[in-house]
């Protein structure tokens, strides 16, 4: 009987017992207490996960709190949070009186009796109408080795870059073994600007026997699992959209969004303006179907897409798949305007879950099983629109594609030989052509295919009583960024250059090449 009771604390759906009330400030000396002179800051938003209240003129909020609720101040433009030693946000308040229940990695110590005020302090800083933000698609990381592994790669390319706004993390920031935030946390920090971190299927509490409990160590280090800030002109919004245990009973986890979580949005977007870029971020991708069931709730999507449908400005991002794809909701989609909504699923930095042959350094090749190399995600914004450029691990900022053409073929002869290309963050809305020689640019075709590149390193692991070090790569899949076209023979003897041009829907031109050889 005590456990059921103790449970039931921690159901959102409990009655609030009290309230909370605080002063959002102005931290000049930037010491996060609310100094004698230091003013208040009417109009900022102050959320519990549900409610979102506007600071009065007195720059006082005031909200419903229960037994297991965070609050959080929601990042006004021109403002931002301390951060911690890891350059970790620090904007809101654990109220867990009697902590986290018992699992197996620790959740929230106990927080005590509310304070007579809970206080937010945020530094004024003025913010660009562009700016640069790093995506990291789930680092994943199993073992101490493979936060070696992320750190001596991805995190090592970045330190010292130059021109970032701040990061986000887009879930399975480790992979069920939450005692490797920690090292990870310490190796993100080293890239030197606000982190901001979104919950994934492998960052949960495993023996936790209610959705509500699945995120107790999440909580503990990062805050909550469902927020907002802005920065510029756009408005970020960060979902758990991870449901575990199913609501349905089944086993496992499914993509979706409790009525709570909707109503924190619908809540929050009541103070964004309209013309603001809203970005939503989760981890699983919003798409609804996949060869083992359902991926994503329906009725959840239909309700997200109903609380956007008055912001002509949106994109939504993903992670979770290990490939990358763009989808376009439509109409036929239950999408509620005339232009499409934009969803990213971006690439990871494991790639291929740390999988496939080392490089000199002992780092997994784990190019994803659609052909896209291990990398992480730019995104530019511009006011109310956006860019994005896909980096891959280790290469030029301008590799964008991969071309795969055989190295000879005969003069005259038949043939099926093809020039193919995987244009890594490629769209269907996007056009490739080629041309040989610096003849006409004659069109290619985009095909659901497997890449040759990745057919060939199968071939290899495959093939050989010897296979190389480390894990196999996963098998190929169809990738959504492919293009081919057949090649001609009708062409003199020797080397000829093949050029190709990719052009986005965004009025982007990205150009690469290669030869072939026509022989006897």
């Amino acid at each position: 009987m005590r456990l059921l009771l103790y449970i039931l604390l921690f159901i959102p759906l409990s009655l609030p017992a009290q309230t909370i009330t605080g002063i959002v400030f102005e931290d000049k000396n930037e010491n996060s207490l609310l100094d004698e002179g230091e003013k208040g800051i009417a109009n900022i938003s102050v959320s519990n996960g549900t409610q979102v209240v506007q600071t009065d003129k007195k720059s006082r909020y005031k909200l419903p709190i229960d037994q297991d609720d965070i609050i959080f101040v929601i990042k006004p433009r021109d403002f931002h949070p301390p951060v911690d030693s890891l350059n970790l946000p620090q904007f809101f308040y654990r109220h867990k009186p009697k902590g986290s229940p018992k699992l197996e990695y620790p959740g929230v110590a106990p927080t005590g009796e509310l304070p007579e005020s809970v206080n937010f302090p945020l530094i004024k800083a003025e913010e660009p109408d562009s700016f640069k933000m790093l995506y990291f698609g789930d680092p994943q990381t199993p073992t101490d080795e493979t936060v070696s592994f992320f750190t001596r790669s991805i995190v090592r390319e970045l330190i010292g870059a130059k021109g970032y706004a701040l990061g986000l993390t887009m879930g399975d920031i480790v992979e069920d073994d939450l005692s490797l935030y920690q090292p990870i946390n310490e190796a993100v920090a080293k890239i030197g600007i606000p982190w901001y971190n979104l919950y994934g299927n492998h960052d949960m509490n495993l023996d936790a026997t209610y959705d509500s409990l699945a995120d107790e160590t999440f909580e503990r280090i990062y805050g909550p699992a469902n927020y907002a800030f802005n920065y510029g002109n756009v408005h970020f919004v960060v979902l758990d959209d991870v449901m575990f245990p199913r609501p349905d009973g089944k086993p496992s986890y499914v993509g979706g969004l409790h009525k709570w979580q909707l109503d924190f949005l619908e809540n929050d977007l009541k103070s964004v303006p309209k013309d603001h870029l809203v970005v939503v971020h989760m981890h699983i991708p919003l798409f609804l179907q996949a060869f083992y069931g359902e991926t994503f709730r329906k009725a959840d999507r239909d309700r997200l897409f109903e609380l956007l449908k008055d912001f002509p400005f949106t994109l939504s991002l993903s992670a979770h798949s290990h490939q990358q794809e763009h989808f376009f909701y439509g109409k036929k989609d239950g999408w509620l305007q005339e232009k499409d909504h934009h969803h990213f699923t971006v690439g990871t930095t494991c790639g291929d879950w740390w999988c496939g042959e080392a490089d000199g350094e002992g780092i997994p090749d784990a190019t994803m099983r659609d052909g896209t190399p291990k990398g992480y995600l730019v995104m530019t914004y511009h006011g109310n629109s956006y860019s994005y450029e896909y980096k891959a691990y280790g290469k030029p900022a301008d590799y964008k594609m991969r071309l795969y053409a055989p190295m000879a073929v005969r003069q005259g002869n038949r043939t099926t030989g093809e020039l193919i290309v995987n244009f890594f963050q490629g769209t269907e809305k996007d056009q490739l052509s080629y041309r040989i020689d610096g003849g006409d640019w004659k069109k290619m075709t985009r095909f659901e295919t497997c890449d040759p590149y990745l057919s060939a390193i199968q071939y290899k692991w495959d093939h050989t009583l010897h296979p190389p070090e480390g894990r196999r790569p996963s098998n190929p899949v169809n990738s959504a960024h492919i293009w081919k076209t057949r090649l001609t023979t009708n062409l003199s003897l020797g080397l000829h250059t093949i050029e190709v041009k990719a052009e986005d829907f965004l009025g982007r031109t990205y150009l690469d090449r290669t030869v072939y050889r026509i022989v006897k």
